[in-house]
């Protein structure tokens, strides 16, 4: 499996494996083994960021994946083997390498203006899956991050008691 492959099916299922939006964590560190937790602040209030290589995840307090981010900006993606078959890929593919996946794979995508601004472009498939590419002056664009749409809900756990659970 190449990095295209991995966006493709990104793009085409909104998932990778049982990586996707509103998945259980339970789900997710069963099939994947633990993350690293990316610490923002000292205090370990939810929601908290946790990291497979370059794939993060924003998990709620009631365990819920909320918002997935897979960086591409690097020189080499890292991605959880059990996940995409191998560890590392070349990373910051381009627009055109992007968007010619996508169209071989029939998965339609059009461009996204709310993140199109300035050095930066975006095309948004039709599973609602964003791709961002930054342009750097006198290049092409280069794919900087892929992420689903985020997983809004009611959490049950903010209407308990008002106690955080720990991890």
């Amino acid at each position: 499996m190449e990095l295209l492959d991995v966006l493709t099916e990104l793009a085409r299922s909104g998932r990778l494996g049982p990586v996707a939006t509103g998945a259980s964590w339970g789900t997710v560190t069963e099939a994947l083994g633990e993350p690293f937790e990316v610490l923002v602040e000292k205090r370990r209030s939810w929601p908290r960021l946790f990291a497979y290589g370059d794939l993060e995840l924003s998990v709620c307090r009631c365990r819920k994946t909320i918002l997935i981010c897979l960086q591409t900006w690097r020189d080499v993606v890292e991605l959880p083997a059990g996940l995409v078959g191998r560890e590392a890929f070349p990373g910051r593919p381009e627009y055109a390498e992007v968007t010619g996946a996508l169209d071989r794979a029939g998965c339609a995508w059009q461009p996204y203006e709310p993140l199109t601004f300035g050095t930066q472009c975006s095309v948004q498939a039709a599973s609602g899956v964003v791709f961002t590419f930054e342009i750097p002056e006198g290049e092409e664009p280069l794919l900087n991050i892929v992420s689903p749409p985020p997983h809004h809900h009611d959490c049950p756990a903010a209407a308990g008691t008002g106690s955080t659970p720990t991890a």
